[in-house]
């Protein structure tokens, strides 16, 4: 017997507009199994999800920010192009650079941050990978 994971929760301070940010970053849209559907500003809860419902994040609302680094973080890698590009792509969507750990050999990622500060990590691509073997 094993378990599946249903779906990753984020507590929020609003939960709509981090389902927005991540929608963008991850090209998810609502999930239309959620009683909520749509997601609107105010909502207590906001679920996203992957096109084939493999993916779902929750964000929950709670009355305070975030205090101390993230137990558990996300990596995510581009699903085309490079990490570089991805970079600019979520900086561009409203993401924070926390600390760049890429290498001279082109090795490495960066630690960013969502709005509320959440932190998760960009890393190469696999054509990327791939290319420097």
């Amino acid at each position: 017997m094993t378990a599946l994971i249903s779906h990753t929760s984020f507590d929020s301070l609003d939960p709509f507009a981090q389902s927005v940010f991540w929608r963008g970053v991850l090209g998810f849209h609502d999930d239309p199994d959620d009683p909520n559907d749509p997601n609107h500003p105010g909502d207590e809860e906001c679920m996203i999800a992957s096109d084939d419902g493999s993916q779902r994040l929750l964000f929950i609302k709670v009355p305070d920010g975030k205090q101390v680094k993230n137990r558990v973080h996300l990596d995510l890698r581009p699903a085309e192009g490079t990490r570089d590009r991805e970079l600019e792509r979520l900086l561009a969507l409203g993401a924070r650079e926390v600390a760049d750990r890429r290498m001279a050999n082109g090795t490495g990622w960066v630690v960013l941050a969502d709005p509320e500060g959440n932190e998760f990590c960009i890393l190469r691509s696999d054509a990327e990978r791939e290319q420097a073997r």
